[in-house]
């Protein structure tokens, strides 16, 4: 897909239609295309050319698009960076990727002296918001006079993107998505919606651009010709409040969003008519958490979605004529999704086992990384580490992670189907589960629980609810309440943090 051809008709056709709303600002298509166009134009000129890698490390702001759709037109590789990443994880991205520019925002504990001596193939940085002396300047770099006309020629299987997706403390992971990727997103919205979205709706982003879920809302932007309304950061009640402020009409979130919204004392008294669907993706929801909040929203559709970075998400989506809301649908007919067991052989309908897919929409592999690549790319099928099963009509569902699992002694416990039933306890916010080691029997659940503003909850007391709705074995063995849990920037509970 050439977002930039499908972005330079939505600028001539409706120019003056409001691309994106940012705080006070507004955006218009063309304005999108003109700064993108111009930022090219610097980027051209200070030796951007086509494959070449241009980092991104901004927090969700215009700038964040402008830069995308800068270093698509030129053939380039944009490598979005997470703004909450540290100098030295940065640093590790950099050089992994061999990034060319950083576009970047100065913050006070990040040198970029220091980040550009330690970065030996870094040329150059441009400051945006913060005017630097040595550094050149992301507004004036929009201003460039003279737009230069760039043939790039892309090819389809030409890299658009490197996804850092998990802890560049270590080894960084580097998914590869190409130019046709850029356009699976969108063809799988537009799917599994039935259409249900264009030029005359407006769309609420509270995602970061790093990630994938944050720039699928940049693509069905253009794509479909929306007006966007972008947060900064996801703040709950400013989130809710822009519903009705904007008539907003869709969005996709994690489940810890949900839940925030859900324990807003003001959640009830917000009119949510205007809403269409709503799509959650990215982690192992409450059903019961979807029906409360599709009581305030009895005209959307809520729709439960699942998909990887690697596997250019929604793979898979609840229909929108479908009840089975504890499950994530089925994939789009593009999609090839099946569930195998530890011998990469086929299970039954109803049988747990990892979820494997096969499709054009999967990555190539990971960057510079030949052996984790065929460890995970294997006959053709992307082993994603998701464990779920097909019901008898086609319909997958989630059980968790690989990592999720705990086998208490020998017994086989899912972490978010016990964190599904200690949130339907009413004093109960969040939860989140994990193994920790047990002499007897090898490991055991422990449960980490946030409990609603005001609320007080006895350990056996919960003890004893868990015991109405779960086997023995499934009862975790230690409970630890907290203020809050940890979280990454996606809004996903950060276990690995709750495991140390």
């Amino acid at each position: 897909m050439n977002i930039i051809e499908i972005l330079e008709r939505r600028a001539k056709v409706t120019p003056e239609k409001t691309a994106v709303v940012f705080r006070d600002r507004s955006i218009s298509f063309l304005e999108l295309s003109d700064f993108s166009s111009r930022l090219a134009s610097s980027l051209n000129k200070i030796g951007v050319k086509k494959g070449d890698k241009v980092a991104i490390y901004l927090p969700s702001w215009p700038e964040y698009i402008f830069s995308y759709l800068a270093i698509w037109r030129l053939g380039g590789t944009c490598v979005p960076l997470d703004f909450m990443l540290t100098e030295d994880e940065l640093v590790s991205c950099l050089d992994h990727s061999e990034t060319k520019v950083l576009i970047a925002k100065p913050k006070a504990n990040l040198s970029l002296d220091s980040l550009k001596k330690r970065s030996p193939k870094l040329l150059e940085v441009i400051t945006c918001q913060d005017r630097l002396d040595s550094y050149l300047f992301f507004d004036d770099c929009i201003k460039e006079e003279k737009v230069r006309e760039i043939k790039t020629g892309i090819k389809d299987t030409d890299y658009a993107i490197i996804f850092y997706t998990s802890g560049t403390t270590g080894k960084p992971k580097g998914v590869l998505i190409n130019y046709l990727q850029l356009s699976a997103p969108p063809k799988s919205m537009e799917f599994f919606v039935n259409s249900d979205l264009g030029e005359n709706d407006t769309t609420l982003c509270a995602l970061p651009f790093s990630h994938l879920g944050g720039l699928i809302y940049i693509q069905n932007t253009i794509v479909f010709g929306l007006r966007l309304v972008l947060m900064e950061r996801f703040i709950p009640l400013e989130f809710l409040k822009n519903i009705p402020n904007f008539k907003i009409n869709f969005f996709w979130i994690v489940p810890s969003m949900y839940y925030a919204l859900l324990q807003l004392k003001e959640f009830e008294t917000f009119d949510l008519s205007t809403l269409r669907w709503i799509v959650t993706f990215g982690a192992s929801n409450s059903a019961d958490a979807l029906r409360r909040f599709h009581q305030f929203c009895p005209n959307a559709h809520l729709l439960n979605g699942w998909g990887l970075t690697e596997t250019n998400a929604p793979s898979a989506v609840l229909p929108m004529d479908s009840d089975k809301i504890e499950s994530v649908g089925k994939p789009a007919p593009w999609i090839d999704i099946k569930i195998f067991d530890d011998s990469d052989k086929e299970v039954k309908a109803g049988e747990v086992g990892e979820i494997v897919v096969k499709s054009w929409v999967v990555t190539d592999g990971y960057y510079k990384d030949a052996s984790f690549t065929k460890e995970t790319i294997r006959f053709g099928w992307f082993h994603t580490g998701d464990l779920g099963r097909f019901d008898s009509e086609g319909y997958l569902y989630i059980s968790g992670r690989k990592k999720e699992m705990i086998k208490v002694g020998g017994e086989i416990v899912f972490e978010p189907e016990v964190e599904s039933v200690i949130h339907r306890h009413p004093d109960v916010a969040e939860a989140a589960v994990v193994g920790v080691p047990d002499k007897l029997r090898g490991e055991v659940p422990k449960a980490f629980v946030v409990l609603k503003e005001g609320k007080k909850l006895a350990e056996e007391d919960l003890r004893f609810f868990l015991k109405q709705h779960l086997a023995h074995f499934k009862i975790p063995h230690y409970f630890e309440v907290r203020e809050a849990l940890p979280k990454n920037r996606t809004g996903k509970i950060d276990k690995e943090q709750l495991r140390k």
